[in-house]
């Protein structure tokens, strides 16, 4: 009977598309944070940056 720890063993192969995948997911989200803030700061105007805190 197997113990908890062992789990799934991907072989080299697999750890490397899944890091691959990992990175793609990342850069994606990132992309949209960004793309999200630029049409942000578009839509309100460049006055946002200059507001008084």
């Amino acid at each position: 009977m197997p113990t908890e720890d062992e789990g799934v063993r991907l072989s080299p192969d697999q750890q490397k598309k899944r890091k691959g995948r990992s990175i793609a997911i990342a850069l994606t989200l990132a992309g949209l944070v960004i793309l999200f803030y630029a049409v942000t700061i578009v839509k309100m105007g460049p006055a946002i940056l200059n507001r008084p805190l």
